[in-house]
């Protein structure tokens, strides 16, 4: 029931159509009732009981399975036709070429089946489309004996050459699978792992250096290896240029629509890597670039990318001193129904530090409200350092609202669950920095001393602006403002931009 659910969720409202359209195409009765529990899921929240008693006024009925055992199987035909649609005539075209030449091969008529290979290896070559260049290959080297035109030491060295890349391509896929494990553990799992060791030892053991070269795909998972070592080190200054290179060799590749996913993806690591390195403008030219492409192709990826696309588009807007514009964007997505999670739980803990540096200290209460989960429900759904992270600011909005009991009883639990954990990240300074705010909460008035505001900065260990994490920064900024008697936002907008 909820898988099914699930899948009838991702249907843009194109597609609903098309798919009833299909069913009605598909039914040879008329009293099939397909359709209706197409519509019963898709447009209501009712239970599975619900259902079945609208459908067959029983609660229970092994009608009611079998039908959503084939509505289940029907969703599956209907999203695989719709892909062999939109899939791209040149990888088809190649393969009708290779066939259309095995039966021409087989004719004795060597001389037009060899013409068509040579088309379709032009074409696998020129689309980087390694696994079936080797089939072209493969099969112009079965016959090259039939054929004395052919140079066969040529063909076997082209193979040769072929199957390097297409290996690469594979030991990529292998690297970045591997990579994506070890980020769990750390994030999802708060196991410390030195990454950065870990990413190097993997890279060599696979033989693999990070260029910028490839197909399509390999390029896109040679950045995310870069941005999830990034990530997980919080250095995205370190990938930069690497990045921007690499997609300016990307745009330079032909028929990019066909990579359509891997080009939005890309697209929106920029965005994000120029967002967390505070090059705020640069990164919405990007944000920009991804809505467009986001369009093309009927809008295929539209919804599996508009929470992100809204989110560091949002917190761009919110660093750009354009705060209520990130407010009014972000409220506008941030409850609504979606399968990324994790992402709608970064959405609503964005907008909550939004209103929070707006010092708008109820409406970030009202948001914080809805986190009513435990911690370990939200380390399993959205990562270790999102929890560190709503609840350091838990901490401050309990200060603001001068919420006592929460405040001390809270702060213990932290201290008690993450100290460790903190100490072995190397991330102390969050200690320290909670050590303060304490102060601060039990005696206000020594925040004016010199003796406070030396000891606040000497006390902390920081890079260059340009380096040090924006969210650091940001956290910092509270109790930079304490000390100055300002206005937080401000504060914080001056503290990234100095």
């Amino acid at each position: 029931m909820i898988e099914l659910k699930s899948i009838i969720d991702t249907l843009a409202a194109e597609d609903y159509q098309k798919f009833v359209n299909y069913l009605q195409q598909k039914n040879k009765r008329k009293d099939t009732k397909n359709i209706k529990l197409f519509k019963l899921l898709a447009n209501s929240n009712e239970n599975s009981k619900s259902i079945c008693f609208n459908l067959y006024n029983v609660e229970k009925s092994n009608a009611y399975h079998a039908l959503r055992k084939r509505l289940f199987q029907s969703l599956i035909d209907f999203t695989a036709n719709k892909n062999l649609e939109d899939e791209n005539s040149i990888d088809m075209q190649i393969v009708k070429y290779i066939l259309a030449s095995r039966t021409f091969l087989l004719q004795n008529n060597y001389n037009i089946a060899y013409k068509i290979l040579d088309k379709a290896e032009r074409l696998a070559d020129e689309h980087l489309l390694f696994a079936i260049l080797n089939e072209v290959y493969h099969t112009k080297i079965q016959y090259a004996s039939n054929y004395p035109k052919i140079d066969l030491e040529e063909l076997i060295i082209k193979q040769k050459e072929n199957q390097k890349k297409h290996q690469l391509e594979d030991q990529l896929n292998i690297v970045y699978a591997k990579l994506k494990s070890v980020l769990h553990k750390v994030n999802y799992e708060g196991i410390v792992i030195d990454f950065e060791s870990e990413l190097e030892n993997i890279l060599k053991t696979h033989n693999i250096e990070l260029n910028a070269s490839l197909s399509f795909k390999s390029l896109y998972q040679i950045l995310a290896i870069a941005n999830i070592s990034a990530l997980a080190t919080s250095k995205y200054y370190k990938i930069e240029d690497f990045v921007l290179k690499s997609y300016a060799i990307l745009k330079t590749k032909k028929d990019t629509e066909k990579q359509l996913y891997y080009q939005i993806e890309i697209a929106y690591i920029i965005a994000n890597t120029l967002f967390r390195n505070k090059k705020f403008e640069a990164s919405l030219h990007y944000i920009s670039e991804m809505d467009q492409l986001m369009t093309i192709k009927r809008s295929t990826y539209y919804n599996n990318f508009i929470l992100k696309k809204t989110l560091v588009e949002a917190l761009n807007l919110n660093y750009s001193n354009n705060q209520n514009k990130a407010i009014k964007l972000i409220e506008s997505i941030m409850n609504k129904k979606h399968d990324d999670l994790e992402t709608l739980l970064n959405l609503r803990l964005s907008c909550f530090m939004f209103y929070f540096q707006k010092e708008e200290f109820f409406k970030a209460k009202s948001i914080s409200a809805k986190f009513y989960h435990t911690d370990q429900w939200y380390i399993e759904k959205a990562g270790i350092d999102w929890v560190i992270k709503k609840n350091i600011a838990e901490l401050l909005l309990y200060i603001e609202l001068q919420e006592d009991d929460l405040f001390f009883s809270r702060l213990k639990s932290f201290r008690r669950r993450y100290t460790i954990y903190l100490n072995q990240i190397e991330q102390e300074r969050i200690l320290i920095f909670l050590k303060f705010a304490e102060q601060y909460y039990i005696k206000p008035e020594s925040i004016i001393t010199e003796e406070f505001k030396n000891k606040l900065e000497i006390s902390f260990k920081w890079t260059s602006v340009n380096e040090e994490d924006i969210f650091v920064i940001s956290s910092y900024a509270w109790l930079k403002n304490k000390v100055e008697k300002g206005n937080l936002y401000q504060t914080t907008l001056r503290l990234i931009k100095r």
